[in-house]
């Protein structure tokens, strides 16, 4: 075939944490007082509405200056329920492309979960199921986390898998908690042996809010361990991330994939590029916080914004 007749065709695939997406109805089984009416936090229908345009809006436009079309697959942490989920792919800037979703309830104390948002037109869905992580507190008993998510289709042409996470949070300090972390990197490592065991040469993408860094042990391991390539390494810098603590950046949200995704053969998926979604409008525009997340609150004051996080992303191509 003549090289001019050959087409490449380019594919976003993006991981956002929505910062707490909970509906405003009460839940006996999740820890979401906060998140009612009446709650201190007054989350009414009117903000709940106004989060999911804003989500939809922000997934709408990821990718889209190159690709002309929302993400073919996103990752998402910190979903209540199926019913946001709905909600979420049925709003105004989403509505419009055919959006479906996988979810499954976890154990998580708090209530979260994380899940996938994919578009049916470019990605067929085959398979998904989730992992859990057993985590111990100090006293011996079973601290809950969120599960880890796989989910296989084909994209394009081409079969790959996506593995969804929410690790520990630094919350009892970063010390305190790293081995919950590197508890998760190796339930990862573990999916993804199970996974090569059947497919050798499998595509694989490792998507994520890891509350921790690429430079820290728990990611390095998933690297070197799973042979994964980490196009986030990089981004990280004084000025730029994915969240804000305490005035310093850090890049918690990172997606990995198999090194196969360099492969230059046509007919096939191969990495092109990858950023962090940090656009203008996502960001605090003054004060003291000026260009960090434009967040939905601070503690309890709420302040209309988007998410605590940043999303991320990158792009693939295939030439046929």
């Amino acid at each position: 075939m003549d090289s001019q007749d050959l087409k490449t065709t380019i594919y976003t695939i993006a991981f956002y944490n929505l910062e707490n997406l909970f509906d405003i109805y009460n839940d006996v089984t999740k820890y979401d007082d906060d998140f009612l009416p009446r709650a201190q936090k007054r989350w009414t229908k009117k903000r709940y509405d106004q989060k999911i345009y804003k989500l939809g809006q922000v997934i709408s436009k990821i990718g889209f200056d190159v690709t002309q079309k929302p993400p073919a697959i996103v990752g998402l942490a910190e979903v209540e329920n199926k019913n946001v989920l709905r909600d979420l792919i049925e709003s105004n800037d989403l509505k419009p492309y055919d959006y479906d979703f996988v979810h499954y309830n976890s154990q998580d104390e708090r209530g979260i979960d994380v899940a996938l948002i994919y578009d049916k037109t470019v990605f067929k869905l085959e398979s998904s199921k989730t992992f859990s992580i057993y985590l111990e507190d100090e006293i011996g008993d079973q601290d809950y986390t969120r599960d880890i998510l796989l989910v296989s289709g084909i994209l394009h042409s081409e079969k790959v898998y996506c593995i969804v996470n929410h690790w520990p949070s630094r919350r009892e300090g970063e010390q305190e908690s790293r081995h919950k972390r590197l508890k998760a990197a190796h339930k990862v490592i573990d999916i993804i042996d199970q996974i090569k065991q059947e497919d050798l040469g499998a595509k694989i993408l490792v998507m994520g809010d890891f509350n921790d860094n690429p430079s820290n042990d728990s990611i390095k391991f998933l690297t070197q361990q799973g042979q994964l390539y980490n196009p986030m390494e990089t981004l990280l810098s004084y000025t730029r991330g994915t969240l804000n603590h305490n005035f310093q950046w850090n890049l918690f949200d990172q997606i990995l994939f198999t090194t196969n995704f360099f492969e230059t053969k046509n007919n096939s998926l191969k990495f092109d590029d990858a950023n962090i979604y940090d656009e203008k409008f996502l960001t605090q525009y003054k004060g003291k916080f000026k260009g960090q997340p434009f967040r939905t609150f601070v503690g309890k004051k709420y302040k209309g914004g988007y998410s605590d996080h940043f999303p991320v992303y990158l792009q693939l191509d295939i030439t046929e």
